[in-house]
């Protein structure tokens, strides 16, 4: 198993916990963004900064991702993607994408679309808090026991 972030938008608060786990378990950890993001130094931690422009972080964790790898994104489309190729995606709040529950995920996030382009404000996401840190930490854990 490796583990891939989405760096470009993973908050720093849950790249320091993949840190923790990546140095504690030895698991393969990159960050994959179109800007230099700070890895602290370990043979089991790396930074591959892509060109920039839309979706080619999220396209380059595509290619390189194997069946059994984690893919930790709040993106739903690179997740869904993840997900057909056998790969696991959990999200920065520790939801944990999967194949039952993406459907639903996907059409939710085309309806708030639809709702945004006819000009309805709805606003992001609420910000990151101890109970979603703790919630991702939990997750995390559970599937590098599986591992």
């Amino acid at each position: 198993m490796k583990i891939w972030v989405d760096a470009d938008a993973c908050p720093g608060v849950i790249r320091e916990i993949l840190f923790r786990a990546s140095q504690r378990t030895g698991v393969a950890l990159t960050l994959v963004a179109n800007q230099p993001v700070k890895v602290p130094p370990s043979p089991h931690i790396s930074m591959l900064q892509v060109s920039a422009g839309f979706d080619v972080a999220d396209n380059e964790i595509v290619k390189r991702v194997s069946a059994g790898d984690l893919v930790i994104t709040s993106d739903i489309l690179l997740a869904a993607e993840v997900i057909a190729k056998g790969g696991h995606a959990l999200s920065p709040r520790g939801e944990l994408h999967t194949r039952e529950n993406i459907g639903a995920r996907l059409n939710m996030r085309d309806f708030m679309d639809t709702l945004r382009a006819s000009g309805i404000q709805s606003g992001g996401p609420p910000a990151l808090n101890q109970k979603d840190r703790q919630a991702f930490a939990n997750q995390l854990d559970r599937l590098l026991a599986k591992r």
